[in-house]
């Protein structure tokens, strides 16, 4: 038996800080609400540093369970994503010690990652479709081939939109670092890519996989 989602509009009047009160005080159910906000920049930016679709996801759980069991360490002052975010990092550099490889993209399934993007752009033309595909298809390949340490930034900065300081703290390096390897990453990448395709459209996280990673971190917490 599956856990019960929670309604969107009890999820809109809870602030991040409160709904960590709550689990804390009992209500473990709630956590669910920290995960569905959050679930598409963690899922971006631990796709930062590990390609394989399996493996991300397996980070992501592990990322969730450790937040959830250490979120007396979390201070209530502070920003629950750039918490949440440094476990996530910290825990996909662990994965990338420990397995001591580098994957690309032409191991990958690629396939998975387009899947949001295919069911958002269902009422277009059948050549629209298949151009928007190819191109975020570029992109993606574009921005897996650049060095971690740029791509990561890059995602942080141009797809979810977090701002420099922001991406210092959870990087834990200087605002001038973030914008020498922001810099850096976007003379990497094909700068004609970006004409053509919407950045914020790549690396989806499609409601299917975020329901069933929400599931299986629930039925482990509760």
């Amino acid at each position: 038996m599956g856990v019960p989602k929670l309604h969107e509009s009890g999820i809109k009047k809870l602030a991040d800080q409160e709904v960590v009160k709550r689990v804390m005080a009992g209500e473990k159910e709630l956590f669910e609400i920290l995960m569905r906000r959050h679930n598409q920049k963690l899922y971006r930016i631990i796709r930062g540093y590990i390609i394989q679709e399996e493996e991300v996801l397996d980070v992501m759980q592990e990322t969730y369970l450790k937040a959830f069991y250490k979120l007396d360490g979390f201070r209530l002052d502070a920003e629950f994503s750039t918490w949440l975010i440094r476990i996530g990092i910290n825990e996909a550099l662990q994965w990338l010690r420990k397995n001591k490889r580098i994957i690309h993209m032409e191991d990958a399934k690629i396939s998975q990652l387009h899947e949001s993007q295919r069911a958002g752009i269902d009422h277009a033309s059948p050549e629209s479709r298949l151009i928007n595909n190819e191109l975020n298809l570029l992109l993606t390949k574009s921005i897996d081939r650049i060095p971690e340490t740029y791509r990561v930034v890059f995602i942080m900065s141009e797809v979810e939109q977090m701002s420099q300081a922001e991406i210092a703290t959870a990087l834990d390096i200087s605002v001038s670092n973030v914008k020498v390897r922001l810099h850096r990453a976007k003379k990497l990448i094909k700068e004609e890519l970006f004409s053509h395709s919407n950045a914020a459209s790549v690396l989806e996280f499609g409601s299917r996989r975020c329901d069933q990673l929400v599931d299986d971190v629930m039925k482990m917490i509760l």
